[in-house]
């Protein structure tokens, strides 16, 4: 009996492939795509879609964040809609009116770190990461010595929303957990961006980005160290284009590297 042959060519660079979640050496069939990864692409395609579009669910998030222990406040940005939010970035980087208000009455306890946790473009990213990094991070600003404002769910919220939110608290400094924009195999990365002395009207070049946190990125331990060298540093000089992350130079980091190095093995 004739033994029946694969229609599928595959790609030389298919070893490379289990390294990577990147598109490659996906083979062919004929002149087109395999039907699994043109079913794969599918599938990814409306994970990002779905990352954007689905609204957060704040309460779920704050229930989880106040067991914790934390006291969660909810604001949201000017942007009325999802819809809105997506065609006016605008709106996105400032407060509705009620928020502003609720913010102004806590106006007068200041802080020296307060952190906002918002959908950005992605609402699945807050709602997977936020709160287990909270667990990582909190401990070592604690260690500081420095004091942490109540914790904000932010809707329909753009980086620039923590300046406004800052500059109302009386924050030293904001740290802004939000979704990024999904790609095709990661529709749930969320970034960390920190603005050392917040205002509105501070621009991207004063603050410093830390990207792609998720257990199939940067992990929790590792984004939490980075962020908390950050805050140290930029306590002796602004945020921004001026300070260098150099979190990877500091003895601790290698030690950090060979736990999750053994996790991973485990």
């Amino acid at each position: 009996m004739k033994e029946k042959q694969n229609p599928i060519t595959e790609d030389g660079w298919s070893e490379l492939s289990r390294l990577t979640a990147a598109r490659i050496a996906l083979g062919r069939a004929g002149s087109s795509l395999p039907c699994r990864e043109t079913l794969r692409f599918a599938l990814a395609h409306a994970q990002a879609r779905d990352a954007v579009h689905t609204p957060l669910d704040a309460a779920a998030l704050a229930g989880e964040l106040a067991a914790d222990g934390h006291r969660v406040i909810d604001i949201r940005s000017a942007a009325g809609s999802r819809a809105e939010y997506l065609q006016r970035p605008d709106l996105g980087r400032k407060l509705d009116e009620a928020s502003r208000e609720l913010l102004l009455a806590e106006a007068d306890k200041g802080c020296d770190l307060l952190i906002l946790i918002a959908d950005g473009l992605s609402s699945r990213a807050p709602s997977l990461h936020a709160a287990p990094l909270l667990r990582e991070l909190l401990p070592r600003v604690r260690e500081m010595g420095l004091s942490v404002g109540p914790l904000l769910i932010a809707r329909e919220a753009r980086v620039a929303l923590g300046d406004e939110a800052g500059e109302i608290m009386g924050a030293r400094m904001t740290a802004m957990l939000i979704g990024e924009r999904p790609g095709l195999s990661s529709p749930d990365s969320l970034g960390l961006y920190l603005t050392a002395a917040p205002r509105a009207g501070r621009s991207d070049a004063e603050r410093n980005c830390i990207s792609n946190v998720r257990p199939d990125g940067l992990p929790y331990p590792l984004a939490a160290f980075k962020l908390a060298w950050l805050i140290d540093a930029a306590l002796r000089q602004a945020t921004g284009v001026g300070l260098k992350d150099g979190s990877a130079a500091d003895p601790r980091w290698a030690a950090l590297l060979a736990r999750q190095a053994c996790l991973a093995k485990s």
